[in-house]
């Protein structure tokens, strides 16, 4: 509800037609998607004791969760860089992020998550697999799906680490090295109230950020951590993110609010 509430407002209210709410748009439409890529089929086996899965949705659990997952950090990072173009040169900001530039950003992240989640799924599902047929998750992840199969799985451990690995790494490092440049021109500002409203923006993004890389640090890093640890950490990351993400941005952005007074009145 959090997630549609936002996208509304975005879309309803002409004040909220800038950049940032452009690409919080298409965080609030990833998030809606990463909670129902896992969750359904949980509290499927939750409530019905229904513990099995076709092939089929197997793979499609498998895909959209890479898929989701990586254009999700590609948004922080797009999201990072609108954040860095509006406080470090605010004078060209709408000159640079106009319209084409950030359908261009948003599109390049959707596409090159699409690619990213395509190459991993079909090298997971090309391996062959003669039994077992129990994943030992509650989802199908890749590691928990390589270990079924029944051929060296150095090659797809070695790519899908790599490619799961880099793709935060790179989008984490780009992040910091942005937000040190946000820093300093933050303290150079001279206006308390332009200062504290970066402060206040920014405060959010790093939050969210926080939430996203802190979990998949640890997930991907140790990809032989014991499921008393995953399986919490992947649900924090698959309902509860998504959850938390809406709240951290409306919190204090009066901006929202007043569209959701509107949303209300009309």
């Amino acid at each position: 509800m959090g997630n549609l509430l936002i996208s509304s407002a975005v879309l309803a209210d002409s004040h909220l037609h800038t950049p940032m709410y452009f690409f919080l748009c298409n965080l609030s439409v990833e998030d809606l998607g990463f909670a129902s890529v896992i969750t359904p089929k949980l509290l499927v086996s939750l409530w019905a004791k229904s513990r099995t899965i076709s092939l089929g949705g197997c793979m499609s659990q498998d895909y959209f969760y890479q898929f989701l997952g990586c254009t999700e950090g590609l948004l922080y990072t797009v999201m990072t860089f609108d954040r860095y173009m509006a406080i470090c040169h605010l004078l060209r900001y709408l000159i640079i992020m106009n319209r084409r530039v950030c359908a261009i950003l948003a599109a390049s992240t959707w596409v090159t998550s699409s690619f990213h989640a395509t190459i991993l799924t079909s090298l997971t599902f090309t391996l062959p697999y003669c039994g077992p047929n129990v994943v030992d998750y509650f989802f199908c992840d890749i590691f928990p799906m390589v270990k079924l199969a029944c051929v060296d799985t150095y090659v797809i451990k070695t790519v899908s680490f790599t490619n799961i690995g880099m793709v935060p790494m790179t989008c984490f490092l780009l992040i910091l090295m942005s937000y040190v440049r946000i820093v300093a021109s933050v303290v150079r500002m001279r206006s308390a109230e332009h200062r504290q409203k970066a402060v206040s923006t920014c405060a959010s993004h790093l939050t969210v950020v926080y939430f996203f890389f802190g979990p998949c640090a640890l997930l991907y890093t140790q990809p032989s951590l014991s499921n008393v640890l995953a399986t919490p950490t992947q649900i924090f990351c698959n309902v509860v993110t998504p959850m938390l993400n809406p709240v951290i941005y409306t919190l204090r952005n009066k901006e929202v609010k007043a569209a959701f007074r509107k949303m209300k009145r009309a």
